[in-house]
């Protein structure tokens, strides 16, 4: 099975074309970063952030609310305790 990282600049996912992080992606995320949920919101933060670089290098103007609500909406229903 791939794995269902980013395409750049587009920002889709590379094995099923939804935009990223798609639902595999985000479960795969929070299995990865699990107890560690500071971490994953820095690495998600991180990445809309070059997100929006992209875009802007694209020479177009991100949508802001639905790039938040995309990249870092979902965290709280990841979030775990460290134990």
């Amino acid at each position: 099975m791939s794995p269902h990282l980013p395409m750049r600049p587009a920002w889709l996912c590379r094995n099923c074309a939804a935009p990223w992080p798609c639902g595999r992606a985000r479960l795969d995320l929070a299995t990865e970063f699990y107890g560690h949920s500071i971490a994953l919101a820095f690495y998600l933060a991180a990445s809309m952030q070059e997100a929006m670089d992209d875009v802007y290098r694209l020479g177009l103007r991100p949508d802001l609310p639905a790039l938040h609500a995309r990249f870092l909406g979902w965290l709280s229903l990841a979030r775990r305790p460290h134990r």
